[in-house]
């Protein structure tokens, strides 16, 4: 099998003579390709070019058009994109449709960021010292950004780093997952090859996070780190470069609060999407919920129905709902944590086994906050619920979490939703919607273990940006 090539300081290199990784199917284990294992000298080239290009910034007019024209060719691929991604993170092909989707639309939103990105007049003559002075602000590129993105959305995560950053005018030096690449690499050549971003623009160095994600990270001319992925590996990164500025998206344990009042049938469809898409695979995948003991029988029985026709296969197929995690290791984590909730009491209402490799998707009952299924992110197809006998109960189990990127209630009281809005620590609240739904251009991020940014291309390309005053004396 030949090495898919990867751009790297304004070049395609495929590593010739170095260490290669396979990159597998993680739903049968079928060989999809090898990519370079590269170095921290091959991360110290990409940064050298990357930050060369800092002294020829491109104007605001053409990294918007890149950025439009990106949109357009991501359009005309979708469907060979989404096979793309469907192959490498076993993601079901009309899930992964809908991510390649979601793609466009973020290089549109980051189109419009780069038209608009500007810094404000500071009325300076507010203070007898500014009389006669004109001072403004500009936004200017921060430096070099280093990417690091993760396996569960191998196209529109890596879009949500690299996008703002052109829109910034920052060049990336990119290490995108080491279990789903080839999505990765096949954006920076529709970015380079097709769309005009300049060669140093974008470097792409896959290999092992320890070696090129660390280089990456230590490096002392990488201006900013942004980093989607697990809050334990996040935080290090944060501790580990003090001094950088570090963007953290991280993960969740995201709950829901169903009130009698509130449309219980309508959540219980919904969250057999938000629960098990991509196998739960998401920081925002519907884990927890907390429902009023007076309708959580109708609701669990709804929930089960509804969880009990998701059709389980091969990613490629066109009826499929769940398909494999993202590796044996992770199945056996997910089906032991299950096994272990039951032990503490639970019941598994429906799924819970491993057949032909896959985790079928699981309801859980009677889960409690102390077991791992809800006091961690699960990252697997599985759903826990609980009853509560009044709203403040409610409010204060889904807010007993480390973690705090969104969360959700279903009622019709908009004082109960005013209630949530205010009391639950989360980046995003949601009412009468799943906490796992998100628009590309909104501004999404967490507090707590789950991050300290906020993603979404107009609010991420401000942080890709260093705020200058500007003063003058006529």
């Amino acid at each position: 099998m030949e090495v898919t090539a990867v751009p790297v300081a304004g070049r395609w290199v495929d590593g010739a003579g170095g260490a290669h990784r396979t990159i597998r199917a993680p739903y049968d284990g079928a060989e999809l390709a090898r990519v370079p294992d590269l170095d921290a000298a091959a991360v110290d080239g990409a940064v050298a070019a990357a930050r060369a290009v800092l002294d020829e910034p491109l104007p605001a007019w053409r990294r918007a058009e890149i950025l439009d024209a990106a949109a357009r060719v991501l359009a005309e691929r979708r469907e060979q994109l989404a096979r793309t991604i469907a192959l490498e993170a076993a993601k079901p092909i009309r899930t992964a449709r809908a991510e390649a989707e979601r793609a466009v639309q973020t290089f549109t939103f980051a189109a419009v960021a780069a038209r608009t990105l500007a810094g404000e007049v500071v009325p300076i003559d507010a203070s007898p010292p500014g009389a006669g002075k004109l001072a403004f602000t500009l936004r200017v590129p921060v430096g070099v950004v280093g990417a690091i993105t993760p396996f569960n959305f191998p196209l529109n995560l890596v879009a949500h780093k690299l996008a703002p950053a052109v829109a910034a005018g920052c060049p990336v030096v990119l290490k995108p997952a080491g279990q789903t690449p080839l999505s990765a690499i096949a954006l920076a050549r529709i970015l380079l090859e097709d769309c005009g971003l300049p060669p140093a623009h974008l470097s792409v160095v896959t290999g092992p996070g320890g070696t090129t994600g660390g280089a990456l990270v230590e490096h002392p001319d990488v201006a900013m780190i942004t980093f989607t992925g697990s809050p334990d590996v996040g935080w290090s990164i944060r501790a580990a470069a003090p001094r950088k500025r570090v963007s953290l998206e991280l993960g969740n344990n995201a709950p829901v609060i169903i009130e009698p009042d509130g449309d219980w049938e309508r959540a219980a469809a919904a969250i057999k999407v938000a629960g098990y898409s991509h196998a739960g695979q998401s920081c925002i995948s519907t884990q927890r919920v907390y429902v009023h003991r007076s309708v959580a029988g109708r609701f669990t029985e709804a929930l089960v129905g509804q969880v009990a026709s998701l059709v389980v296969g091969d990613p490629l197929d066109e009826a499929t709902d769940v398909s494999a995690l993202i590796s044996p290791r992770e199945t056996e984590r997910v089906a032991a944590w299950v096994a272990d909730a039951v032990a503490a009491g639970a019941q598994v209402a429906c799924g819970g086994e491993v057949r032909a490799g896959v985790l079928t998707p699981t309801v859980l009952t009677g889960v409690t906050n102390d077991m791992k299924v809800c006091r961690e992110e699960v990252f697997g197809p599985v759903v826990g619920v609980a009853a509560y006998d009044d709203y403040d109960e409610a409010l204060r189990l889904a807010g007993d979490t480390r973690y705090g990127l969104q969360a959700a209630v279903f009622t019709r009281d908009i004082g109960k939703a005013l209630a949530a809005a205010r009391r639950l620590r989360f980046g995003g609240v949601l009412v009468n919607e799943v906490p796992t739904w998100r628009a590309d251009q909104m501004p999404y991020g967490g507090v707590g273990e789950s991050g300290n940014t906020k993603e979404g291309p107009a609010w991420a390309a401000r942080e890709m940006t260093d705020e200058r005053l500007v003063v003058i004396q006529p």
